[in-house]
Protein backbone atom coordinates (compact mmCIF):
# COMPACT_ATOMS: atom_id res chain seq x y z
CA UNK A 1 0.00 0.00 0.00
CA UNK A 2 1.34 3.18 -0.88
CA UNK A 3 2.37 5.86 2.15
CA UNK A 4 0.14 8.50 1.73
CA UNK A 5 2.02 12.26 2.25
CA UNK A 6 2.16 13.68 5.81
CA UNK A 7 -0.33 16.50 5.72
CA UNK A 8 0.43 19.82 7.45
CA UNK A 9 -3.15 21.94 8.23
CA UNK A 10 -2.54 25.72 9.06
CA UNK A 11 -5.92 27.43 10.21
CA UNK A 12 -6.99 31.03 10.39
CA UNK A 13 -9.69 30.40 12.81
CA UNK A 14 -10.31 34.12 12.39
CA UNK A 15 -11.03 33.37 8.72
CA UNK A 16 -14.68 34.78 7.54
CA UNK A 17 -16.67 31.34 8.77
CA UNK A 18 -14.11 30.33 10.85
CA UNK A 19 -15.08 32.47 13.62
CA UNK A 20 -19.36 31.08 13.45
CA UNK A 21 -17.46 27.54 14.09
CA UNK A 22 -15.00 27.30 17.56
CA UNK A 23 -14.66 23.84 17.45
CA UNK A 24 -13.84 24.21 13.69
CA UNK A 25 -9.79 22.89 14.57
CA UNK A 26 -11.62 19.12 16.16
CA UNK A 27 -13.95 18.92 13.35
CA UNK A 28 -11.19 19.73 11.20
CA UNK A 29 -9.27 16.82 12.76
CA UNK A 30 -12.10 14.45 12.42
CA UNK A 31 -13.04 14.73 9.26
CA UNK A 32 -9.39 14.14 8.07
CA UNK A 33 -9.36 10.89 10.37
CA UNK A 34 -12.50 9.42 8.71
CA UNK A 35 -10.63 9.85 5.65
CA UNK A 36 -7.73 7.92 6.41
CA UNK A 37 -5.49 10.99 7.47
CA UNK A 38 -3.29 11.70 10.18
CA UNK A 39 -2.47 15.73 10.12
CA UNK A 40 -0.62 18.84 12.09
CA UNK A 41 -2.57 21.25 12.92
CA UNK A 42 -0.91 24.54 12.97
CA UNK A 43 -2.81 27.90 14.27
CA UNK A 44 -1.74 31.19 12.56
CA UNK A 45 -0.64 33.66 15.42
CA UNK A 46 0.03 37.34 15.43
CA UNK A 47 3.85 36.63 14.90
CA UNK A 48 4.11 34.76 11.92
CA UNK A 49 2.75 35.29 8.77
CA UNK A 50 0.78 32.52 6.74
CA UNK A 51 3.83 32.25 4.36
CA UNK A 52 6.79 31.85 7.03
CA UNK A 53 4.58 28.92 8.81
CA UNK A 54 3.67 27.31 5.70
CA UNK A 55 7.70 27.59 4.40
CA UNK A 56 8.57 25.43 8.06
CA UNK A 57 5.79 23.07 7.60
CA UNK A 58 6.61 22.22 3.81
CA UNK A 59 10.18 20.64 4.85
CA UNK A 60 7.83 18.02 6.66
CA UNK A 61 4.98 17.97 4.94
CA UNK A 62 3.83 16.77 1.38
CA UNK A 63 0.35 18.45 1.72
CA UNK A 64 0.08 22.08 3.39
CA UNK A 65 -3.43 22.90 3.58
CA UNK A 66 -4.32 26.55 4.01
CA UNK A 67 -7.52 26.82 6.01
CA UNK A 68 -9.13 30.28 5.71
CA UNK A 69 -10.17 32.64 3.62
CA UNK A 70 -7.96 34.00 0.19
CA UNK A 71 -5.46 36.13 2.15
CA UNK A 72 -4.28 32.91 3.87
CA UNK A 73 -4.41 30.49 0.96
CA UNK A 74 -2.31 33.26 -0.96
CA UNK A 75 0.17 33.62 1.88
CA UNK A 76 0.48 29.34 2.41
CA UNK A 77 0.72 29.34 -1.80
CA UNK A 78 3.98 32.07 -1.44
CA UNK A 79 5.60 30.19 1.39
CA UNK A 80 5.50 26.13 -0.20
CA UNK A 81 6.58 27.98 -3.90
CA UNK A 82 9.90 26.57 -4.13
CA UNK A 83 9.13 23.30 -2.34
CA UNK A 84 8.25 20.62 -3.65
CA UNK A 85 4.75 20.50 -1.41
CA UNK A 86 1.87 20.47 -2.68
CA UNK A 87 -1.13 23.22 -1.93
CA UNK A 88 -4.42 22.01 0.01
CA UNK A 89 -7.17 24.65 0.40
CA UNK A 90 -10.18 24.23 2.96
CA UNK A 91 -12.26 27.29 2.29
CA UNK A 92 -13.00 29.22 5.19
CA UNK A 93 -13.40 33.03 3.71
CA UNK A 94 -15.65 35.29 3.55
CA UNK A 95 -15.70 34.77 -0.54
CA UNK A 96 -13.47 32.22 -1.54
CA UNK A 97 -13.10 33.53 -5.15
CA UNK A 98 -9.46 30.86 -5.37
CA UNK A 99 -11.74 27.63 -4.08
CA UNK A 100 -14.42 28.28 -6.09
CA UNK A 101 -12.54 28.54 -9.97
CA UNK A 102 -11.02 25.43 -9.14
CA UNK A 103 -14.33 23.62 -7.83
CA UNK A 104 -13.03 22.90 -5.01
CA UNK A 105 -15.85 21.98 -2.36
CA UNK A 106 -16.76 25.27 -0.10
CA UNK A 107 -18.04 22.48 2.83
CA UNK A 108 -15.68 21.18 4.89
CA UNK A 109 -16.21 17.61 4.17
CA UNK A 110 -16.00 18.07 0.68
CA UNK A 111 -12.98 19.95 0.72
CA UNK A 112 -10.78 17.07 3.15
CA UNK A 113 -12.11 14.30 0.93
CA UNK A 114 -10.19 16.26 -2.27
CA UNK A 115 -7.21 16.56 -0.08
CA UNK A 116 -7.42 13.24 1.07
CA UNK A 117 -7.80 11.60 -2.64
CA UNK A 118 -4.41 13.55 -3.30
CA UNK A 119 -5.09 14.38 -7.47
CA UNK A 120 -2.43 16.97 -7.69
CA UNK A 121 -2.43 19.64 -10.58
CA UNK A 122 -0.70 22.08 -11.55
CA UNK A 123 -1.76 26.30 -11.97
CA UNK A 124 -0.06 29.74 -12.13
CA UNK A 125 0.90 32.29 -10.01
CA UNK A 126 1.35 35.70 -10.32
CA UNK A 127 4.23 37.93 -8.98
CA UNK A 128 4.25 42.04 -8.49
CA UNK A 129 7.51 42.81 -7.26
CA UNK A 130 8.79 40.21 -4.41
CA UNK A 131 5.25 39.26 -3.87
CA UNK A 132 3.37 35.91 -5.21
CA UNK A 133 -0.63 36.45 -5.95
CA UNK A 134 -3.20 33.77 -6.48
CA UNK A 135 -6.22 35.71 -7.89
CA UNK A 136 -4.80 39.20 -8.53
CA UNK A 137 -3.68 42.62 -7.60
CA UNK A 138 -4.75 46.09 -7.82
CA UNK A 139 -4.13 49.81 -7.76
CA UNK A 140 -5.93 52.61 -7.55
CA UNK A 141 -9.70 52.94 -6.61
CA UNK A 142 -9.73 49.62 -4.18
CA UNK A 143 -6.78 49.70 -2.07
CA UNK A 144 -7.77 53.19 -0.64
CA UNK A 145 -11.72 51.98 -0.54
CA UNK A 146 -9.72 49.25 1.85
CA UNK A 147 -7.60 51.21 3.54
CA UNK A 148 -10.57 53.45 4.68
CA UNK A 149 -12.81 50.56 5.74
CA UNK A 150 -10.07 49.74 7.93
CA UNK A 151 -9.86 52.94 9.55
CA UNK A 152 -13.99 53.04 9.70
CA UNK A 153 -13.46 49.42 11.36
CA UNK A 154 -11.15 50.24 13.85
CA UNK A 155 -13.48 53.39 14.88
CA UNK A 156 -16.33 50.50 15.66
CA UNK A 157 -17.84 50.20 12.58
CA UNK A 158 -19.03 46.42 10.78
CA UNK A 159 -17.21 45.26 8.31
CA UNK A 160 -19.46 45.69 5.76
CA UNK A 161 -20.98 49.17 7.05
CA UNK A 162 -17.38 50.32 6.79
CA UNK A 163 -16.71 48.90 3.46
CA UNK A 164 -20.18 50.45 2.00
CA UNK A 165 -19.37 53.88 3.52
CA UNK A 166 -15.73 53.72 2.09
CA UNK A 167 -16.65 53.05 -1.18
CA UNK A 168 -19.43 55.63 -1.25
CA UNK A 169 -16.56 58.27 -0.49
CA UNK A 170 -14.38 56.98 -2.26
CA UNK A 171 -16.28 57.19 -5.55
CA UNK A 172 -17.76 60.45 -4.75
CA UNK A 173 -14.54 62.22 -4.52
CA UNK A 174 -11.30 59.88 -6.25
CA UNK A 175 -10.19 61.15 -9.63
CA UNK A 176 -8.47 58.24 -10.57
CA UNK A 177 -4.44 57.55 -11.43
CA UNK A 178 -2.29 58.56 -14.27
CA UNK A 179 -0.12 55.19 -15.08
CA UNK A 180 2.60 54.27 -17.60
CA UNK A 181 1.76 50.77 -18.59
CA UNK A 182 4.53 48.42 -20.50
CA UNK A 183 2.88 45.18 -21.31
CA UNK A 184 5.80 42.78 -22.75
CA UNK A 185 7.23 45.23 -24.45
CA UNK A 186 4.23 47.51 -25.61
CA UNK A 187 3.58 50.65 -23.89
CA UNK A 188 0.93 53.39 -23.32
CA UNK A 189 -0.12 55.98 -20.85
CA UNK A 190 -3.60 55.74 -19.19
CA UNK A 191 -5.41 57.98 -16.33
CA UNK A 192 -7.99 55.26 -14.97
CA UNK A 193 -10.21 54.68 -11.64
CA UNK A 194 -8.11 51.45 -11.20
CA UNK A 195 -5.84 48.98 -13.16
CA UNK A 196 -6.61 45.57 -11.90
CA UNK A 197 -3.79 42.41 -12.98
CA UNK A 198 -5.65 38.77 -13.15
CA UNK A 199 -3.69 35.87 -12.97
CA UNK A 200 -5.15 34.57 -16.43
CA UNK A 201 -8.47 35.62 -17.29
CA UNK A 202 -11.46 37.64 -15.34
CA UNK A 203 -14.96 37.21 -16.88
CA UNK A 204 -16.60 40.75 -17.09
CA UNK A 205 -20.31 39.92 -17.51
CA UNK A 206 -22.87 37.80 -16.46
CA UNK A 207 -23.98 35.58 -13.61
CA UNK A 208 -20.10 34.36 -13.36
CA UNK A 209 -18.50 38.26 -13.65
CA UNK A 210 -15.56 38.16 -11.46
CA UNK A 211 -14.77 34.27 -11.53
CA UNK A 212 -12.35 32.49 -14.36
CA UNK A 213 -12.27 29.37 -15.96
CA UNK A 214 -8.79 28.24 -16.28
CA UNK A 215 -6.21 29.16 -14.26
CA UNK A 216 -2.86 27.63 -16.55
CA UNK A 217 -3.03 30.03 -19.25
CA UNK A 218 0.24 31.35 -18.52
CA UNK A 219 -1.16 34.64 -18.65
CA UNK A 220 -1.90 38.11 -16.96
CA UNK A 221 -4.72 40.24 -17.71
CA UNK A 222 -4.86 44.06 -16.84
CA UNK A 223 -8.30 45.55 -17.05
CA UNK A 224 -8.54 49.52 -16.81
CA UNK A 225 -11.69 51.85 -17.57
CA UNK A 226 -9.64 55.34 -19.27
CA UNK A 227 -12.87 56.13 -20.03
CA UNK A 228 -14.84 55.98 -17.35
CA UNK A 229 -15.14 58.49 -14.60
CA UNK A 230 -14.82 56.76 -10.49
CA UNK A 231 -18.74 58.30 -10.03
CA UNK A 232 -19.80 56.40 -13.28
CA UNK A 233 -18.33 52.50 -11.71
CA UNK A 234 -21.22 51.76 -10.45
CA UNK A 235 -23.10 51.89 -13.84
CA UNK A 236 -20.74 49.88 -15.40
CA UNK A 237 -20.87 47.29 -12.89
CA UNK A 238 -24.48 47.11 -13.35
CA UNK A 239 -24.32 45.97 -16.98
CA UNK A 240 -21.59 44.06 -16.17
CA UNK A 241 -24.20 42.19 -13.96
CA UNK A 242 -26.84 42.05 -17.00
CA UNK A 243 -23.95 40.78 -19.64
CA UNK A 244 -23.64 44.49 -21.20
CA UNK A 245 -19.74 45.65 -19.77
CA UNK A 246 -17.93 43.85 -22.41
CA UNK A 247 -19.87 45.64 -25.42
CA UNK A 248 -19.99 48.96 -23.43
CA UNK A 249 -16.32 49.94 -24.54
CA UNK A 250 -15.05 51.07 -20.90
CA UNK A 251 -12.73 48.23 -20.18
CA UNK A 252 -9.52 47.88 -21.93
CA UNK A 253 -8.18 44.39 -21.22
CA UNK A 254 -4.16 43.41 -21.89
CA UNK A 255 -3.16 40.02 -21.35
CA UNK A 256 0.36 40.17 -21.22
CA UNK A 257 3.33 37.64 -19.83
CA UNK A 258 4.64 40.92 -17.99
CA UNK A 259 3.48 43.95 -17.24
CA UNK A 260 5.71 47.07 -15.91
CA UNK A 261 3.59 49.88 -14.30
CA UNK A 262 4.52 53.12 -13.53
CA UNK A 263 3.70 56.82 -12.68
CA UNK A 264 4.87 60.10 -13.42
CA UNK A 265 4.24 61.44 -10.32
CA UNK A 266 4.85 58.93 -7.64
CA UNK A 267 7.77 57.04 -5.92
CA UNK A 268 5.93 54.77 -3.98
CA UNK A 269 2.12 53.77 -4.76
CA UNK A 270 -0.97 51.44 -2.39
CA UNK A 271 -1.42 48.09 -3.67
CA UNK A 272 -3.84 45.01 -2.91
CA UNK A 273 -2.61 41.83 -3.29
CA UNK A 274 -5.33 38.63 -3.06
CA UNK A 275 -7.17 41.76 -1.03
CA UNK A 276 -4.36 42.81 1.59
CA UNK A 277 -2.81 46.18 0.69
CA UNK A 278 0.67 47.51 1.64
CA UNK A 279 2.77 50.07 0.09
CA UNK A 280 4.65 49.32 -2.78
CA UNK A 281 8.11 51.19 -4.56
CA UNK A 282 7.27 52.12 -8.30
CA UNK A 283 7.95 50.39 -10.78
CA UNK A 284 5.96 47.84 -10.02
CA UNK A 285 7.25 44.70 -12.05
CA UNK A 286 4.19 41.62 -12.60
CA UNK A 287 5.06 38.54 -13.97
CA UNK A 288 3.12 35.38 -14.91
CA UNK A 289 4.58 31.90 -13.38
CA UNK A 290 2.85 29.04 -15.59
CA UNK A 291 2.27 26.12 -13.46
CA UNK A 292 4.57 27.34 -10.55
CA UNK A 293 2.34 26.26 -8.15
CA UNK A 294 1.08 22.09 -7.34
CA UNK A 295 -2.50 21.99 -5.89
CA UNK A 296 -4.52 19.39 -4.61
CA UNK A 297 -7.23 19.71 -7.04
CA UNK A 298 -10.92 17.23 -7.91
CA UNK A 299 -9.77 15.11 -10.61
CA UNK A 300 -12.67 15.88 -12.33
Amino acid sequence: MPVRPSIAVILNSHAGTAKARPQVADELSQLFRAAGCEVEMIATDAGRSPMEVARDASRRAGIVVAAGGDGTISGVAAGILDSPAALGVVPLGSRNHFAKDLHIPLDLRGAVDVIAAGHIGQVDVGRVNDRVFINNSSIGLYPGIVEAREALREQGHRKWTAMAIATWVFIKNYSGVTVDLDADGAATRRRTPFLFVGNNEYAIDGLHVGGRTMLDSGKLFAYLTPRTRTRDLPALVGKALVGRAGQSGAFEIVPAAQLTISSPRMRRLRVAIDGEVTMMDLPLKYCACPRALRVVLPRA
